[in-house]
Parts: C-alpha cells; structure tokens; sequence
C-alpha cells in the first residue's frame, strides 16, 4: 500500500515521544528507521479511522527490532501515534508475509 510521500518526514508529538520511550522502551529515532527499511509492511487501521485515516506498518529497526506503530497522515508527513514490538502473532504474520512476498 503506497501511503507515503517520498522523502518521508515526520511531526512529532512531544507526549507520543515520551509515551512511546516510557510504555514501549522505543524511542523516536527506532520508530523513524522502520520506514525506512525493508522489508515493511503498511496497513490501513480502518477500526480507529475516526476522524483520520489511520495506518500500521510492521517492519525493523536499523539492529533487527520488530516494531508495529500506528501513525496518521497531516500536512503530508507522518505523526507517529504509537510504536511498540510486534506481538507474538504479529510476528508470525509478518515473517509469513515476508515469506509470500519474496517467493517467485
């Protein structure tokens, strides 16, 4: 799913910074490589697209870390909602969909 304008740059909320690095132990700049490294994976969040489109995407950090995080779309850049690790389940469906994706 093509969501993002290139080049991406981000609008950081002070509060999801600190929620994100206290509640997760991620901080900005790990969220900030997953969409910059393949292999990801973006979705549309249409069960808490309210008032704006809301999307996930499921990828890895610069040292391998698994990461989903929500985000919107505001002026053209992205403002991170929440970054967390995958969950177990995440995590198989993203290996397995990195799997499908790859497969000639």
């Amino acid at each position: 799913m093509r969501v993002l304008s290139e080049p991406i740059t981000f609008d950081w909320d002070k509060g999801n910074i600190e929620k994100n690095l206290v509640k997760h132990n991620v901080t900005n700049k790990e969220a900030e490589e997953v969409f910059s490294n393949e292999p990801s994976f973006i979705f549309k969040d249409e069960t808490h697209s309210v008032s704006e489109k809301r999307y996930m995407i499921w990828g890895t950090t610069r040292v391998g870390r698994k990461l989903s995080i929500v985000f919107i779309i505001r002026a053209k850049k992205v403002r991170v909602i929440s970054a967390r690790d995958l969950h177990a389940k995440e995590r198989r469906e993203y290996e397995k969909k990195i799997k499908t994706d790859t497969e000639v």
